[in-house]
């Protein structure tokens, strides 16, 4: 079946790695409080957990996520998982904002991430986003990524190893604005 030249294309035949990124609806910042920025990181552990997906890192911010994770058996219900959570949210954030049947998300992309090298780079990558928009100076101190929880949980040889690592060299789809401080 030929490319859908209007959307991202998901090839999702392989297990492994996955780096996904969504978007909402013309980068807008609708997860602009707390409580919105909660609903969203929430629904994303929760649908991880459902469709047997294991988080590596995730990031959420006020228009845009990140999150790296390994695949179960079969990878395709990334598009289910996905999709379940642009759902949720989309009806929850708007029902927070009392604006029904507005388009919270946009698209999503993914990349199967086969080399270490990469996979390790992506690691970081997800980690540091709360710093790169200029949320906050440590990722550990922004409570909607998974950097504290990596701080905490790996070995510091680990940690060390992932900090090595380069990510301005890495193509991730995230031409977001820096947004401002939470409410």
């Amino acid at each position: 079946m030929p490319d859908w030249p209007h959307a991202p294309v998901h090839r999702l035949a392989d297990t492994g790695a996955y780096m996904v990124t969504g978007a909402t609806y013309r980068k807008a910042h609708h997860l602009r409080t707390a409580q919105h920025l909660d609903l969203v990181r929430d629904a994303l552990l929760a649908g991880a957990e459902e469709f047997g997906w294991r988080l590596q890192a995730w990031a959420v911010m006020s228009n845009h996520y990140h999150f790296l994770a390994t695949s179960p058996a079969s990878p395709e219900s990334l598009r289910d998982f996905v999709s379940k959570l642009h759902a949720v949210t989309g009806r929850g954030i708007n029902e927070l904002d009392s604006a029904p049947g507005r388009r919270v998300w946009y698209q999503y992309y993914d990349s199967h991430i086969t080399y270490e090298r990469s996979y390790f780079a992506r690691l970081k990558y997800v980690h540091q986003n709360p710093v790169h928009h200029g949320l906050v100076p440590a990722a550990c101190n922004y409570r909607w990524c998974s950097a504290a929880w990596f701080e905490r949980e790996a070995d510091s040889a680990f940690q060390k190893t992932i900090a090595s690592f380069k990510t301005d060299r890495i193509s991730v789809f995230d031409s977001f604005e820096p947004q401002a401080a939470m409410e």
